[in-house]
């Protein structure tokens, strides 16, 4: 989930979802966050919107995912942060719509078979969440163990179900 720095958005665009306004930022080439409304809040509410054309595709591909019509996204994203979190990322990146992996075999993928808590830390803190697919992470027996954006648990439920991923 992002989180508001000192550093603001070279450009940024809120869209209305059927979880809640989302705001996603880019710096001109790529796509840097996407935060989902929590308690009737973004991150960066107050910003004024400032779009670029990576951001118009991103809208385009979200509207067209919430309708049901996009299976995955085509964007460039910049993903920031350790090389153990960007190894996590990757492996979210290659899950395809409606696909589902447990944080174990992503510790397996990374190298790190033991690592379920560090794992499970790496995915709360995926910064592009949908496109960068967290959600479709659950425990190895398919319970959902939480979830850190939006409205948490409720709004990965809601993700699930719209692909027709079976969780419990």
């Amino acid at each position: 989930m992002h989180t508001a720095t000192a550093l603001l958005p070279d450009f940024l665009v809120r869209i209305d979802s059927p979880i809640g306004r989302i705001e996603v930022t880019s710096d001109g080439s790529s796509v840097t966050s996407l935060s989902i409304e929590r308690a009737s809040a973004l991150p960066l509410d107050g910003i004024p919107e400032r779009s670029t054309p990576v951001l118009d595709r991103a809208v385009e591909q979200l509207h067209e995912y919430f309708a049901g019509t996009r299976t995955d996204f085509d964007l460039p994203v910049s993903l920031a942060g350790t090389e153990f979190q960007k190894a996590v990322w990757q492996e979210l990146v290659e899950l395809p719509f409606g696909g589902v992996v447990s944080y174990g075999e992503i510790g397996s993928a990374t190298g790190r078979a033991t690592a379920g808590r560090a794992v499970g830390g790496a995915v709360g803190a995926n910064p592009i969440p949908i496109i960068v697919p967290c959600h479709r992470v659950l425990a190895s027996d398919g319970r959902i163990t939480g979830y850190s954006g939006g409205n948490g648990i409720p709004t990965k439920v809601w993700l699930l179900d719209h692909e027709g991923i079976a969780h419990k």
